[in-house]
């Protein structure tokens, strides 16, 4: 069972690193997933690894605890509503507006293990051949660099794909290896994995049509919550549409985002 001082000191941690804030009451979720890194490690269990990290911590060492404390549950087309918002409203709209420059851009943000841009990228496909001659472009990006390699090498197992893919598609862009699936390199090669720290700066990422930021927000405080809105906004090109999680209530969206609802999903328009 985990102490309090060591939930204190793993907790701060993670939040020094990652700006994810972790309360009274999620002592459950850190002693599970550290029992279980420390196992990784060869240590006895959580005491030996709190005493490994406080007396003989190594930058490696810490990024393992961060990287444990911040790999998030996700699934294909995770929610569906907006994804059918994405297919039928905010991608035939933009291109409708983009025909001359011929470019859009995505943006995955805490992607996990890359369902979701894999997601984004099956609809592109399988919906919009026009598509096919424009400059098409998913940044796809985590904290942790060990979901970032999982995302980059596109394989999963059956029980990863089995959760949210449709058969039809899975048939269609995906190759079975041995236990695993392994996703074609049509949708590979219309993504770019990368490691962001969300709390860091942005580099490399602006001029957005579309970022996906779910489900992650809620893990940060108040002020992390609101600079990190402030940040994507402004990656935002005008027009542009932030989608969050179905349970996640923007605090401190600049006024300049318009709250859109299409169907069962709600999403923010850029207008200026």
């Amino acid at each position: 069972m985990i102490n309090p001082e060591q939930f204190r000191f793993f907790s701060e941690m993670v939040r020094q690193t990652s700006g994810i804030s972790l309360q009274k009451g999620k002592e459950y979720l850190l002693e599970s997933r550290l029992n279980e890194l420390a196992r990784v490690l060869g240590l006895k269990d959580i005491e030996e690894l709190y005493r490994k990290t406080k007396f003989q911590p190594t930058p490696k060492l810490k990024e393992q605890i961060v990287e444990a404390m911040t790999t998030n549950e996700t699934y294909f087309f995770r929610d569906q509503h907006p994804f059918d918002a994405l297919k039928n409203h905010v991608i035939p709209e933009l291109i409708k507006v983009k025909k001359d420059v011929k470019r859009l851009k995505f943006w995955s943000a805490a992607c996990s293990t890359g369902q979701e841009p894999y997601s984004i990228a099956m609809i592109l496909k399988e919906h919009f051949q026009a598509l096919n001659n424009w400059r098409v472009e998913i940044i796809a990006s985590d904290i942790s660099q060990q979901a970032i390699n999982k995302g980059k090498e596109g394989r999963f197992t059956q029980v990863e794909v089995n959760r949210g893919l449709p058969i039809q598609l899975l048939i269609k862009y995906f190759k079975q290896n041995g236990a695993f699936w392994i996703v074609d390199a049509r949708l590979k090669n219309m993504i770019r994995f990368k490691k962001v720290n969300l709390m860091g700066p942005f580099i490399g990422i602006s001029s957005i049509d579309v970022i996906m930021c779910r489900y992650v927000l809620i893990y940060f405080d108040q002020k992390t919550k609101k600079d990190i809105l402030a940040k994507l906004v402004k990656a935002l090109n005008p027009g542009g549409y932030l989608f969050l999680g179905a349970t996640e209530t923007p605090v401190g969206l600049p006024p300049n985002m318009k709250r859109k609802t299409f169907g069962r999903a709600t999403c923010w328009q850029k207008t200026g």
